[in-house]
């Protein structure tokens, strides 16, 4: 029995990261925060659409595979019809040149509104996340505004057992179990930005839920859910006036573990495409590239090169994401709220 006990916790906990996260991990969360923050809900005056795919070190069999769809969009009139930073598009003033941000306006007071499903599976176990998300923005200052966000859904955690051996067929562990689980989830964010610059603020998985199968009555030690909190920041470096440097950082806080973090540096050529690179303590290295292709798709890939133990099995990670920007009236071909 303690032997599927570790598997089921490797595979729902372990394999996500190597301190242990329970949600997936993305390399180009920077291409769409609104993954970890629902703040960001209704940031640009569009409705912002994106398909994305990861798959986590390729190469090595029950390792995460993630797929997601994530759309929102801003609710306000005098937003969406006029808002102050809305500059024509067909590329006459690139949203990352200093002089968009010279010329930069805190946008008007607005709501958004938008909804995610995320797709997880490691191993025998697959998770679902299906989420709707509401955010308000407020202007601070003539060039600051302040967001804040709820997410509020369901989680569903399901086990396969065809996918599982078992040296005795009626472990307690999962026998005559609950093998697919639906549970509320709720998380709360903050977003403060500008121009030139961004902080945000979040938790994910607020209410905290067990996770194991078994509905005997003998003691088999439950795992449960535990919150996320994510802080990150960024900011604009201007190199020329096509050339704009953006660094940024994210901060992670699991317990029981320490704190983990990621820094990424992204180089955006006008508002044409942009490179990078990523580092994730004690797990990994990453190059990025994104090409805006139209006012309407662009796309980012990311490749991940596996610096931890698990380097000797695994290929890399790869993570694909493609973005729909629909309803949009100025016809700008990359985020002016958001980079």
């Amino acid at each position: 029995m303690k032997k599927i006990i570790y598997l089921l916790i490797f595979f729902a906990f372990g394999i996500h990261t190597v301190i242990a996260q329970q949600l997936p991990q993305y390399t180009q969360y920077v291409f769409n925060n609104y993954l970890l923050n629902p703040a960001v809900t209704g940031i640009e005056n569009y409705t912002d659409a994106k398909l994305g795919y990861r798959n986590q070190w390729s190469g090595l069999n029950g390792a995460p595979v993630t797929s997601f769809l994530t759309v929102n969009a801003p609710i306000g009139d005098n937003f969406i019809n006029g808002d102050a930073t809305a500059f024509p598009g067909g590329g006459e003033i690139n949203p990352s040149s200093r002089l968009y941000t010279q010329n930069y306006q805190a946008s008007e007071p607005h709501h958004g509104i938008g909804f995610m499903v995320v797709t997880d599976k490691a191993g025998s176990i697959t998770q679902t996340n299906v989420a709707a998300t509401y955010a308000y923005h407020l202007g601070l200052a003539p060039k600051l505004n302040l967001a804040v966000g709820v997410s509020a859904g369901f989680n569903r955690t399901n086990l396969n057992t065809a996918d599982v051996t078992l040296a005795d067929p009626f472990d307690p562990a999962i026998a005559n179990g609950n093998n697919s689980q639906w549970h509320p989830d709720l998380g709360l964010g903050a977003w403060l930005y500008s121009g030139d610059y961004y902080f945000g603020v979040s938790v994910q998985q607020l209410l905290t839920q067990n996770l194991y199968f078994s509905t005997s009555t003998q003691a088999v030690n439950a795992s449960k859910t535990v919150p996320h909190y994510f802080f990150t920041a960024g900011t604009k470096l201007y190199v020329s006036d096509d050339i704009t440097l953006l660094p940024s950082f994210l901060i992670k806080e699991i317990q029981p573990v320490p704190l983990t973090y990621d820094v990424n540096l992204k180089m955006s050529f006008q508002d044409k495409f942009w490179i990078g690179g990523s580092y994730r303590h004690g797990d990994s290295f990453g190059a990025l590239a994104g090409f805006n292709l139209s006012s309407f798709i662009n796309v980012g890939y990311s490749y991940d090169i596996t610096t931890s133990a698990l380097n000797n099995v695994s290929y890399g990670s790869h993570e694909i994401v493609i973005g729909i920007l629909l309803n949009n009236r100025y016809k700008v071909t990359c985020p002016q709220h958001g980079f």
